[in-house]
């Protein structure tokens, strides 16, 4: 039986639990208060892979021609209606009519064809550079149509096109859409005080300003557990989408006061190995590191249960979706074993880089537990997110294991893209990933995840733990907010007070 873990002392929390100050709205009437526990490192989602910077501007500032809604289907966005070829090769969008800039310029077909062409550009700093692979070419027949032309079918170009990665920007602005972002959303950007607070306020010239009910939403940076708490629990804030103390949320669930919603993400945390790197290199020795940890142990452990243990790289919310957390299960006599055949009898020393998070640093404390039952030291090296991450771990690759959640839907195809950051090189796993995207027919594409995940589990590029969940806690007056996050989003554009 694995030892027992307790990493949040009952006395430590007593203080947030029994706040019994003034409670109420955090703002004036129409405004939103909203907690987040990461700052984006920017508000441009097309030049960096953080989630912050999609939780605040998704939908809210900009928009793409399609969007992705809180129950992950595909809606029209600026694209009001689209048509395909017979042989899946061209989609035409015809655009929103009278749609303008947050600073009064007309949005035309040009804008979307910068976008995408910029996105698609071989010098593109584009996260998701591989969703406009496919495009062949985006033409222009007028200031309201766009005609896109792809290499091959894409069963999930419409779903693709819905990410925060595939907004639209006017030229003249994408230069300065970092700290002053100017999109075609329903708020504008007001101001940013970093360390503390982005602030949105309506935009009155949005095509359906009269269905939003908010003239302000500002967006709070809390990044310790107990403070985000402390600050729901005194009407600091009235909202916070992620609460990143799951042991407190049994107490807010008791409270009238607030909605509590424990919904589902497509965060799937996995503590990632550096494959180029010796001895992960080794298939044995991954395998081994994952047979070393009982994942519900550490559920229980590091986030109060609540959580789904994963075996693969998918989302149990997804169609598709196979559990395979029996291919490599919990054996440190097996794990031991494997590692001598591998020629580590003794066992090795690896360092992992641990954001801030707490999800990351209290898993992170499990495995080193549970590694050492097998001869293995894990080092917990604290790192930054997003910047040092981003950049080391991210960019660069400086290092030998990691954990983060990975929040974009359907992402299984970042383990055939030939330069991330797992530095996994697998000829199968491409080949089955270049079928699935090739692929209209639902069935098919299905099967073919399925064997992607099947890949996955039984090569273990990375250490698979468990779906995040959306632990949701609002005011109760508040309605609109989403349950589910699909996508990374804080979409508040439906959002209301009653």
């Amino acid at each position: 039986m694995p030892r027992s873990f307790h990493l949040v002392p009952a006395l430590a929390l007593a203080g947030v639990i029994a706040s019994t100050l003034a409670f109420g709205q955090a703002a004036g009437p129409g405004t939103l208060t909203l907690a987040m526990p990461i700052e984006p490192p920017n508000l441009d989602p097309t030049t960096g892979a953080a989630a912050a910077i999609r939780e605040v501007t998704y939908r809210n500032i900009y928009e793409g021609l399609t969007r992705i809604d809180r129950s992950g289907a595909v809606q029209p966005a600026l694209a009001k209606s689209w048509t395909l070829s017979d042989d899946g090769l061209t989609y035409r969008f015809t655009l929103e009519s009278d749609v303008t800039f947050h600073d009064g310029s007309p949005l035309t077909s040009a804008d979307v064809k910068f976008s995408l062409d910029r996105a698609r550009a071989p010098d593109s700093t584009n996260a998701q550079k591989q969703l406009f692979e496919p495009i062949a070419e985006v033409a222009t027949p007028d200031a309201q149509t766009v005609v896109i032309t792809l290499k091959r079918p894409t069963g999930l170009f419409l779903w693709n096109l819905g990410w925060g990665d595939a907004v639209i920007f006017s030229e003249k602005s994408a230069a300065t859409n970092k700290t002053n972002p100017i999109g075609t959303g329903a708020f504008k950007f007001a101001a940013w005080t970093r360390g503390d607070r982005v602030v949105l306020e309506k935009n009155p010239a949005y095509r359906a300003a009269a269905q939003v009910k908010l003239d302000k939403v500002i967006f709070r940076f809390i990044g310790d557990a107990q403070a985000q708490a402390a600050a729901l629990k005194a009407g600091e804030v009235d909202a916070m989408p992620n609460l990143g103390a799951p042991e407190l949320f049994e107490d807010f669930q008791k409270d009238p006061r607030f909605k509590t919603v424990a919904g589902s993400t497509e965060g799937e945390i996995v503590a990632g190995f550096n494959n180029a790197r010796k001895p992960l290199d080794d298939a044995r020795v991954r395998r081994a590191l994952t047979q070393a940890v009982d994942r519900k142990a550490l559920v229980d452990a590091a986030y109060n249960g609540i959580g789904q243990p994963i075996g693969s790289h998918f989302s149990p919310g997804q169609p598709g979706y196979i559990d395979l957390t029996s291919v490599l299960p919990y054996d440190p006599k097996a794990a031991k074993a494997a590692l001598a055949t591998a020629g580590y009898p003794n066992g090795f020393s690896l360092t992992l880089r641990v954001p801030q998070m707490t999800y990351a640093r209290r898993s992170a404390e499990v495995m080193a537990a549970m590694f050492q039952d097998i001869g293995v030291t894990l080092t917990l090296e604290p790192i930054e997110f997003p910047g040092q991450w981003l950049d080391q771990v991210f960019k660069r690759t400086d290092y030998d294991m990691t954990i983060v959640a990975h929040t974009e839907p359907l992402d299984i195809g970042i383990y055939a893209r030939d330069a991330y950051y797992f530095n996994y090189q697998n000829a199968a796993m491409k080949a089955i990933m270049a079928e699935v995207n090739a692929t209209a027919d639902t069935p098919q594409r299905l099967a073919l995840l399925g064997k992607a995940q099947k890949q996955l589990a039984e090569d273990a590029p990375a250490l698979f733990l468990f779906l995040l969940p959306k632990l949701g806690v609002w005011n109760a007056k508040l309605k609109g907010l989403w349950d589910n996050q699909p996508i990374p989003a804080n979409d508040v554009v439906e959002v209301s007070w009653h």
